[in-house]
């Protein structure tokens, strides 16, 4: 029996990195998803790319409308959603001093005002017993330069999985943070970079990891699957590291 069989899930930011390899494993698990993100030719491509089961909706996570459309569509198609993996989040270096608000506005409302609204809009679809799965980081749990405003927005995420497993204990919904360490996606490249700087950061965050490498995508979606599932039904609150150990000693 597939783990996720007969579910249905969504999965934000699901065009690459993690947000694909998750929705991927998903559908590999038996569960039909909903894929959301702001770039409409990716996401298609992305689901194309993962075949039946796997359905695009474009649209971002930080405008109140494009959340209200993707929720009506499955309403209307499905009547349900069992599984919410908030996954779509943006990165930047802020060094302190030089933080923009134009900076902080980017990245508080995709990371946590998205968050907010897209689980909340889920919440009326979703049946009692059901799973939310919030992609944080290890950089919510450690003091890593330039990395403040991005840092903030993830020790949040970490935060709403506490509360929201109070608010939501009658209706036996879990909520669990999945927490990677430096992986090898889009995302991480692009911020980096291709510079000497991008490279020397590229050396030092391999340097840190215990484990001696970068993880991949495929292993993060691998622990969002377990928090999805009936195996981890008694995993409420929690927040799992999958990082190569880089926040753990």
């Amino acid at each position: 029996m597939k783990r996720l069989n007969g579910k249905i899930a969504v999965v934000t930011g699901g065009s690459s990195g993690i947000g694909f390899a998750t929705a991927k494993a998903f559908v590999n698990e038996g569960a039909t998803v909903y894929i959301t993100g702001r770039r409409k030719d990716a996401l298609e491509a992305a689901a194309a790319k993962i075949g039946q089961g796997c359905i695009a909706v474009a649209g971002d996570t930080a405008k109140q409308e494009d959340i209200e459309a993707l929720y009506d569509r499955i309403r209307t198609e499905q009547g349900r959603v069992d599984i919410v993996f908030a996954n779509a989040g943006t990165a930047e270096y802020g060094v302190f001093g030089q933080i923009k608000e134009e900076q902080y506005e980017k990245i508080f409302g995709t990371n946590v005002k998205g968050v907010i609204f897209g689980v909340q809009a889920a919440l009326p679809l979703m049946p009692d017993g059901g799973s939310i799965i919030l992609n944080g980081s290890i950089v919510g749990s450690k003091g890593l330069p330039a990395n403040s405003i991005y840092a903030a927005t993830k020790a949040a995420i970490r935060s709403f999985a506490r509360t929201w497993t109070t608010d939501l204990k009658q209706r036996k919904i879990r909520v669990n943070v999945v927490s990677p360490g430096p992986i090898q996606t889009e995302g991480l490249e692009g911020l980096l970079g291709s510079s000497e700087t991008g490279q020397a950061r590229r050396e030092a965050i391999t340097a840190g990891v215990p484990l001696g490498r970068m993880g991949r995508p495929e292993e993060i979606a691998s622990a969002v699957v377990f928090l999805a599932s009936d195996e981890s039904s008694f995993v409420t609150g929690a927040e799992l590291f999958v990082d190569g150990g880089f926040a753990q000693v």
